[in-house]
């Protein structure tokens, strides 16, 4: 791969900033404190705003490399498009309508803490060069997600850290293993359909393109209106989650600070 195929964008440099600060400030001000003269928590104002920005451009950063996963998998697998596209640039404005690949999706977080997938890169398929390869380019994103969710579970692990920055990292390695777990299902539109899809018969490809645009969409009514959807699937994350060494408790201490409003 030529050094001048990726080169990311000055808005995703922005985003990993913003995510930064918002680190910082729950390290120096940790967002939830317990008041033992009346047993409640207490919020810490610069401490909500940081955990906010840590979550809210932490996962504003996975999206971004969820998309980016696809990409360089196609790129490789045969579709030199992508690039052209700009889908190699990390620019998250690239990845479909900024509106409902970006703001909606980080609404829905915010008010319901799941973690829509957001953007979509348009692949060419006939360029890939075989049906594992299709199945691969689709696997990447939500790989992208179970590995950063990981990864952030094992510095909470292995690193000491200060009180706000373990919940807050703790909830947005869980965030990003609820995207794994949400986005392998295989409902059309998702990608765990789109790994399964190059393997499917004619009649079963025909039939999930025209589900694609409406199916996922009854997959989330389903999440918010019926709880025990809702709780399966977090209950398969917090597997993956403690299997990984992380702290379910950690996580939802973190999701309380983050959804201050509750």
């Amino acid at each position: 791969m030529q050094r001048s195929v990726v080169r990311p964008s000055l808005l995703f440099y922005l985003l990993v900033l913003v995510t930064v600060v918002g680190g910082a400030l729950v390290a120096l001000f940790p967002p939830l404190s317990v008041d033992y003269a009346t047993a409640q928590l207490d919020r810490d104002i610069i401490g909500t705003l940081g955990i906010v920005l840590l979550i809210l451009g932490g996962w504003a950063v996975s999206l971004t490399l969820h998309e980016f996963g696809h990409a360089i998998v196609a790129y490789k697998g045969g579709d030199t498009e992508v690039a052209l596209k700009g889908y190699l640039s990390m620019d998250i404005r690239r990845y479909t309508d900024p509106v409902l690949s970006m703001v909606l999706p980080l609404i829905i977080l915010a008010i319901g803490g799941i973690p829509l997938p957001g953007g979509a890169v348009w692949i060419n398929h006939w360029a890939l060069r075989s049906r594992k390869i299709a199945s691969w380019v689709s696997l990447a994103g939500p790989l992208s997600n179970l590995a950063i969710g990981i990864v952030l579970t094992l510095v909470v692990v292995f690193v000491s850290l200060p009180s706000g920055l373990v919940i807050g990292l703790s909830y947005l390695a869980s965030v990003q293993i609820l995207a794994f777990v949400l986005n392998m299902l295989p409902v059309p539109g998702l990608d765990g359909y789109g790994a399964i899809e190059p393997y499917l018969s004619p009649q079963a490809r025909q039939f999930g393109a025209k589900a694609r645009p409406w199916a996922p969409l009854v997959l989330f009514a389903l999440i918010i209106a019926v709880p025990m959807v809702s709780s399966t699937l977090w209950d398969v994350t917090n597997a993956i989650f403690g299997a990984a060494g992380g702290d379910t408790v950690a996580a939802q201490l973190g999701q309380l600070a983050f959804m201050f409003w509750r």
